[in-house]
């Protein structure tokens, strides 16, 4: 049987030969989560302050780049465990963020994931690039940060799209 060949008359083997990974950017890959847990008082989400640039000092979902190597899934489950020491939690995708701009140090596309909790079996210890760990209250699907703070990243969108998922 004959290989099956392209529009431009190329075998499989040819075709690949040919590609030039150089010839088409590829963005950087990232995961973010959301780990939220209910209280009485309402959702609670659980962020980190940000120990490094960009950002630096702002709150953030925990998260970071995927290695190669790796699937998002095992990104996302890594960086929560490294910025947080928070393991074994149900991730559960909520989307895929890549609005240019989104991050200042390049094209980064970011999948995020979230979780629902029970936080008093949680011990959230902020590690890697995280300088705190700190749970703040959500309302109608926005964080309610201290006066003077802010969310960094897109983090902010990402948060109202996991509370509607």
């Amino acid at each position: 049987m004959d290989e099956l060949r392209d529009k431009r008359g190329l075998t499989e083997a040819e075709a690949i030969a040919r590609y030039r990974a150089k010839n088409y950017p590829k963005p950087a890959l990232t995961a973010d989560i959301a780990v939220f847990a209910r209280s009485e008082a309402g959702l609670k989400l659980l962020l980190i302050r940000r120990g490094g640039h960009p950002f630096l000092d702002c709150w953030a979902l925990p998260g970071g780049f995927a290695d190669e190597g790796e699937t998002i899934e095992q990104t996302a489950a890594r960086e929560l465990e490294e910025e947080t020491h928070l393991a074994g939690l149900p991730l559960r995708m909520v989307g895929v963020y890549s609005t240019p701009g989104r991050d200042p140090r390049g094209w980064t596309v970011s999948v995020a994931f979230a979780a629902l909790v029970a936080r008093e079996r949680l011990k959230a210890v902020a590690g890697d690039d995280a300088a705190e760990v700190r749970w703040f209250d959500v309302r109608d699907g926005t964080v309610i940060l201290p006066e003077g703070e802010k969310m960094a990243f897109d983090h902010g969108q990402i948060v109202k799209d996991a509370v509607k998922y």
